[in-house]
């Protein structure tokens, strides 16, 4: 074989290379609760809308530390993810109250794992310690302070994260000495709502963007000592797929800044209460958003 031949070999060689890296799929995944499918939903739909690479969905990952080592992994490129939850779960930090300062620890932590933090999508997505609105009011309770101060007491119900997490029912329990009058009950998250209500448990630990906040008669009590961190929601990817992908981070800095607390909750609502399914609901959002 001559000069020419190997030469011209090579070279197709490496452009068949290039192209089977350019068609590598990339891989959005989510936790495994409403608002974190229905984030992946906005994502997938979005890059599929910008980049001509095949989009595969690897939503429902379970919990915080399955989804992080799934990333860590190559198993999925990218998936959203919260300053707090990033902070005090997975870098095992204290928390801290300013945004700035835990968002600014998070992204230059992330770094050093060669994974790129991006800028949030617009809202904080803190826990939410809820009751009845009609106990709220009758018992006068307005912050968690008073909560403690209460001799009557709570039976509080929570996911499972929120019981295991230190930012979650440790964090609380050290801010706020309230009275327990039962064991806490773990369930599922879509059943808190309906288990306060029919009175189950007398507390909740939600989200502040859970849909059913703004329509039932549930009362946030306030965190007046700042116990849980700020969660502001973000989209996490590994370097070297925006290596791979060059259109890609680009892509989803489109998303940053475009999500506000009322525009999640309100998604959140529709799958939850009226049974949307979550790629209808993101399609819904990117076409009201011009994306």
């Amino acid at each position: 074989m001559d000069r020419k031949t190997i030469s011209g070999c090579l070279i197709a060689a490496a452009l068949l290379l290039s192209s089977c890296s350019r068609s590598k799929p990339i891989v959005v995944g989510s936790k495994n609760f409403t608002e974190q499918v229905v984030l992946g939903e906005v994502i997938a739909q979005h890059l599929e809308h910008r980049l001509k690479d095949p989009i595969h969905r690897s939503l429902d990952l379970s919990g915080t530390l399955l989804a992080h080592q799934a990333l860590m992994s190559g198993r999925i490129d990218l998936y959203p993810e919260y300053t707090g939850t990033a902070f005090t779960n997975v870098l095992k930090q204290q928390s801290v109250s300013d945004p700035a300062v835990v968002l600014e620890r998070v992204r230059n932590e992330y770094a050093t794992l060669r994974l790129d933090w991006l800028d949030p999508l617009g809202f904080n997505n803190s826990f939410a310690i809820a009751i009845r609105g009609q106990d709220a009011r009758e018992r006068h309770l307005e912050t968690l302070s008073q909560a403690a101060a209460d001799p009557q007491g709570f039976v509080l119900g929570a996911g499972y994260e929120f019981l295991e997490r230190p930012d979650g029912f440790a964090a609380l329990g050290a801010g706020y000495n309230i009275k327990w009058i039962a064991a806490q009950k773990s369930m599922d998250l879509g059943l808190l709502y309906p288990a306060l209500l029919q009175k189950k448990v007398s507390m909740i630990a939600g989200s502040v963007t859970d849909g059913m906040l703004s329509k039932l008669d549930v009362k946030v009590l306030q965190d007046d000592k700042a116990v849980f961190p700020p969660y502001q929601a973000s989209i996490v990817v590994r370097t070297s797929s925006e290596a791979l992908h060059p259109g890609l981070k680009r892509a989803l800095q489109e998303l940053s800044g475009k999500i506000s607390p009322q525009e999640m909750r309100k998604m959140n609502y529709a799958v939850d209460a009226e049974h949307k399914q979550p790629s209808r609901v993101a399609s819904e959002f990117l076409k009201a958003k011009g994306l």
